[in-house]
């Protein structure tokens, strides 16, 4: 999980919240571990991992001063990148993370985006694809945030075998009915069928959770995750002194932008039925 306040033209500053990222893979401005060490707190406590998490979310909530004073020297000239934990119960159920969020909005008028990082292998298995769209509902409903879902590892989508439909049916949340046909052709999903069709149905029912794609690797790949939370946060509307008209231009979606998020994507990445017969 991540919050970004963008900029292309920015350095980036990235600031790690996961107190439990104790090997960090990136140079971060701001790290949690200045203020509280998931270590500690487990062996102080005597709690778990999840436990402890919880615990550190709401330190940092009482706490949110200190983050103040180091964010507010960044404010100026950075692109401000938060990793959260990417504990799920954190941003659904408990009230810490998002409470940080909001106190860190109002004090420092930031404009935030929450993006959702799902791993696009989950779309082989329709049972974990639903609960991948419960999860990713739950959470838009509960951050209230501007939202960007993001089926990321895109490359390696079909690692976990191929999927059943093209991919603009698990980018576009489709008509879910479908899942639910595979579904019940497994005894052991077969049971729960009444409950996964309730669930088809809150999904479908809000209708607000679809998905874009992300390859870490490309560059265009990331570039177009970019200019996606750029618009969803009003991000690429600030300084311009233009009609309304020429702001509808901007905020309307690229003709091309519908292909490149789901055709070309699978174009890219899977195989079609041609390929696997060869493959054999």
């Amino acid at each position: 999980m991540a919050c970004l306040s963008s900029s292309n033209l920015l350095e980036v500053a990235v600031i790690n919240l996961d107190p439990a990222n104790d090997s960090l893979p990136y140079e971060c401005a701001i790290n949690i571990e200045d203020l509280i060490k998931l270590s500690d707190v487990m062996t102080e406590h005597s709690l778990g991992p999840n436990g402890g998490l919880v615990y550190c979310m709401d330190y940092l909530e009482k706490n949110i001063d200190w983050l103040q004073s180091k964010l507010e020297p960044l404010l100026k000239d950075h692109y401000l990148l938060f990793d959260f934990p990417g504990q799920v119960e954190l941003f659904f159920l408990h009230s810490n993370a998002k409470n940080v969020v909001m106190k860190l909005i109002k004090k420092l008028n930031l404009r935030l985006t929450a993006v959702h990082l799902v791993d696009a292998h989950l779309c082989s298995d329709p049972a974990k694809y639903i609960s991948a769209l419960i999860l990713s509902l739950s959470t838009m409903l509960h951050l209230e945030l501007p939202h960007i879902n993001v089926l990321s590892k895109i490359d390696l989508i079909e690692s976990y075998g191929k999927l059943s439909f093209n991919l603009d049916f698990y980018t576009d949340v489709q008509d879910l009915s479908y899942l639910q046909h595979h579904l019940d052709q497994d005894p052991r999903s077969a049971k729960f069928r009444k409950l996964t069709k309730e669930l088809c149905d809150v999904i479908e029912d809000f209708s607000i959770v679809n998905f874009t794609t992300l390859d870490i690797q490309d560059k265009e790949s990331v570039g177009n995750l970019v200019k996606l939370i750029d618009k969803s946060n009003g991000y690429i509307f600030a300084g311009i002194d233009a009609s309304a008209v020429e702001f509808s231009k901007i905020a309307v979606r690229q003709v091309d932008w519908d292909y490149y998020r789901a055709a070309a994507v699978q174009e890219k990445y899977m195989k079609d039925d041609e390929d696997f017969n060869n493959d054999d």
